[in-house]
């Protein structure tokens, strides 16, 4: 074979060629390589030359793929990010084979706090204590070492500044923040009358999709 007549593929190029079917391939490998969710920024740093739509589009497409083959997963969109999940129908089977679940538990205490961040953020320790009625540093140093609080920076330099994390989207099957109550209807719940046995539920509870 004459060497002249063979034609190099630019590696950037080749990117180029990627069909449909192959990219969604590679993003399908991503999502089970990954234990959390991958935002699209994510996906196109391993895929600088794709375009956010067209991998928007792939997304979207193989989760069509999985409903057409009832698969017994699917994609879903989570803390800001894209993710492979069970579907609810098959928690059974998935409990009784892990025998023990390790989970986050919240007390009374740290779900009102946490919801005061989660509404109010980025919200100060005073700001918190204001609302509680009551010191709750141990409490918000608490759910910062559980990963769903953390540091956003300082209030006119000095108060140090606090809101949710990505962790706390995930944990409460929350696609991002706007799926939370409206501040009207958080102020509703934060009203809790003084003498009160015990405080109202002030977090959503996380859905049975979203926890798979």
């Amino acid at each position: 074979m004459d060497s002249e007549n063979v034609t190099a593929v630019n590696p950037i190029e080749e990117i180029y060629l990627i069909s449909d079917e192959k990219l969604k391939s590679i993003l399908e490998a991503i999502l089970f390589a990954a234990s959390e969710p991958i935002s699209v920024d994510q996906f196109q740093s391993a895929l600088p030359e794709i375009d956010k739509r067209a991998i928007r589009r792939g997304l979207s497409e193989l989760n069509n793929d999985y409903e057409e083959m009832g698969r017994s997963f699917r994609l879903v969109e989570i803390a800001n990010g894209y993710q492979i999940c069970s579907r609810p129908e098959y928690s059974e089977w998935i409990e009784k084979f892990y025998t023990r679940q390790v989970r986050v538990t919240l007390s009374p205490s740290a779900l009102e706090t946490l919801a005061i961040v989660a509404y109010k953020q980025p919200v100060t320790r005073s700001d918190v204590a204001t609302i509680r009625g009551v010191n709750s540093d141990s409490v918000l140093n608490s759910l910062l070492e559980k990963g769903l609080v953390r540091i956003t920076g300082r209030k006119d330099g000095r108060s140090l500044l606090f809101s949710t994390t990505d962790e706390f989207l995930q944990h409460f099957g929350l696609k991002d923040a706007t799926e939370l109550p409206s501040p009207d209807e958080i102020d509703e719940l934060l009203s809790i009358p003084n003498g009160s046995e015990s405080p109202q539920p002030l977090l959503p509870v996380a859905t049975e999709e979203a926890t798979e």
